[in-house]
């Protein structure tokens, strides 16, 4: 009999059994969690597309510029690239304030500030919003990761205490008793597991990811205020041979 009372209660730990026992706060706890992951996984999601693309097109798009004889068709040849590309878009941000400060010479723009200062001026905004672009849901990744645990043992400390609760009115405290709610209430903690750590891991992961993309970005920038503030791109020393 003792066996078998063990095993109907184990049975009853199940995640069936945890739904249908929720409380106010219960369902509070688990609809946040839920919402958290779902959440979390569109910005993994659309975050490791987007990254992808950009990655992949990169030195595509910077060789287009470079490669083109003129400058005017290196911006026709950034036109081209899609909205989402970011690295067309400093090129044609970087273009359009050497254009206005070559219209405004002699004006109070020439005046006040260098063509030199007016584009490197472009390119620090043009770079910043990019980047700003490529922080996109990672406040919320790194959110989820550091507080769903939390949450799900805010859940699990309710389940446990209403548990105990339970079994001081009922007056029971055989396995039957304990194993089943005890069992439903550690199943919020697991939820807050597996929502925080796919968020945690991809935080990293983009985390990394963007670091590298800034530096091209900053690679990027350098050469094109050169070229548009000189007319010249100022090439990277030759490494010394070994």
């Amino acid at each position: 009999m003792g066996g078998d009372a063990n095993a109907q209660a184990i049975s009853q730990m199940g995640f069936d059994n945890l739904i249908h026992n929720f409380d106010a706060l219960g369902w509070i706890v688990f609809v946040t969690l839920v919402v958290m992951s779902l959440l979390s996984w569109y910005f993994i999601i659309a975050n490791f597309i987007r990254n992808s693309m950009i990655r992949s097109r990169a030195d595509k798009v910077i060789a287009a510029f470079w490669n083109n004889p003129s400058a005017q068709e290196s911006i026709r040849e950034m036109e081209a690239q899609p909205k989402s590309e970011p690295f067309s878009k400093i090129a044609l941000d970087c273009a359009s304030a050497a254009a206005h400060h070559q219209r405004s010479d002699g004006g109070r723009l020439a005046e006040s500030l260098n063509r030199s200062e007016f584009i490197d001026r472009a390119l620090r905004q043009a770079v910043a919003r990019e980047s700003l672009r490529l922080e996109g849901g990672m406040t919320l990744l790194a959110t989820v990761g550091s507080s769903a645990p939390f949450v799900g043992l805010l859940g699990t400390v309710w389940g446990i205490y209403n548990a105990l609760i339970g079994i001081g009115a009922s007056g029971e405290a055989s396995m039957q008793a304990v194993a089943g709610p005890v069992g439903e209430a550690l199943i919020m903690t697991a939820i807050g597991l597996f929502t925080a750590i796919p968020a945690l891991l991809a935080y990293n992961f983009f985390t990394r990811s963007n670091r590298l993309t800034y530096a091209q970005f900053d690679e990027f920038a350098h050469d094109l205020h050169d070229f548009f503030a000189t007319g010249a791109r100022v090439d990277a020393p030759a490494q010394p041979k070994k």
